[in-house]
């Protein structure tokens, strides 16, 4: 068994999901470390970002070290109806670190379902994301919103492009404010703006955030959200779970139900999904797509429980002792599940919990 605290946080996290993942039958998904560069500049609005680490192959064909995993697994997507593939993975993508704006390799972590879907198969992958984010900490929250639900409403206030695309932006920025400011120069009314500023101020416990919703918009979107938030009042982390509305997915790729998850500890969201049927129908598929990811490199910001010794038995013996007896002593403590340092004096910095003296024929261990 490998010691636990040996792996590093986000290697911790791949054994957990590991798991997690295959008791829902989803299956392991392993592919290649780059892909033609022609299927990220096509689809280089739904990357997090359009640098891409390019080379030619010895055939002369452009190709990318991935910078994204789903793009790849759609490509290799079975597109037939009734069929779900159901994949898990964890791979290395290759993109421009937010923090350094160098180029880096992160581990990422996530699932797709890929085919015919409903319902319940955005509840999983919504119950997946929670799950996931509980094995790495317990102080944690999910925010949920629907696309279906802030395009119907975008639409009713003003269908011009540029104002929806300036709103999108200050809603995704909880910035009502200048949201009201723009509504009043594209001269929308008093009502249709406080409506839009009621909607994207209601965030917080479903059930609430539900009945305020229901004085804005009635459609089929809030009937399935509210479905959804009926669903989850099974799961054991219920309260954890908010509906939010500027979680702003691009709506030119994603639909439906988006989410994403943040630990305490992390200013940035750690896990990103949602349905992706726009994304899909862009890539010639008729099936739908729920998933996420889960940006393994950001758990590195985490803080670590601080270790108060660095072993449990430091071991004193002498230059004459039997070198044998030693490794005998040595394995004692190690088959007691004790960490042991065998040492000729006191190491100036190391930190143990119990010393012992090796005195052959007579050890006091």
């Amino acid at each position: 068994m490998i010691e636990e605290q040996l792996l590093k946080s986000e290697e911790k996290a791949v054994f957990a999901l590991r798991s997690l993942y295959r008791k829902y039958g989803y299956l392991p998904y392993k592919m290649s470390k780059f892909e033609e560069y022609e299927l990220y500049i096509r689809n280089k609005d739904f990357l997090v970002s359009d640098r891409i680490i390019t080379f030619n192959d010895t055939n002369g064909k452009l190709m990318a070290l991935k910078p994204d995993v789903t793009l790849s697994i759609i490509k290799n997507s079975e597109d037939k109806k009734g069929v779900k593939q159901k994949v898990f993975y964890n791979e290395n993508v290759y993109r421009v670190s937010k923090s350094t704006k160098n180029y880096k390799e992160i581990m990422q972590a996530g699932l797709e379902c890929i085919g015919d879907i409903d319902l319940y198969d955005i509840f999983e992958a919504v119950t997946l994301a929670v799950k996931s984010l509980s094995l790495i900490s317990d102080d944690f929250v999910l925010e949920i919103s629907h696309l279906g639900i802030l395009s119907a409403i975008l639409d009713e206030v003003c269908k011009d492009e540029l104002f929806q695309s300036q709103a999108l932006e200050f809603i995704s920025q909880k910035n009502t404010h200048d949201l009201s400011r723009l509504c009043e120069k594209f001269e929308i009314s008093a009502q249709k703006t406080a409506d839009l500023v009621e909607f994207v101020s209601t965030y917080g416990k479903r059930d609430e955030v539900i009945k305020k919703l229901k004085n804005i918009y009635k459609g089929e979107s809030l009937e399935e959200l509210e479905t959804l938030s009926n669903m989850l009042n099974s799961s054991e982390f219920s309260e954890k779970i908010i509906f939010d509305f500027s979680v702003v997915n691009d709506m030119s790729y994603y639909n439906g139900i988006v989410f994403k998850g943040f630990l305490s500890e992390i200013c940035e969201g750690v896990l990103s999904g949602g349905q992706y049927d726009n994304l899909m129908q862009k890539m010639d598929r008729k099936s739908g797509a729920v998933g996420f990811a889960l940006y393994l490199d950001l758990l590195e910001q985490l803080s670590k429980p601080k270790k108060v010794f660095d072993v449990d038995v430091l071991l004193i013996y002498g230059e004459n002792d039997d070198k044998q007896k030693v490794a005998q002593k040595v394995n004692e403590f190690v088959n007691k599940g004790l960490s042991v340092s065998a040492q000729k004096c006191v190491p100036e910095k190391l930190r143990f919990k119990q010393k012992v003296e090796f005195l052959e024929g007579k050890n006091n261990a």
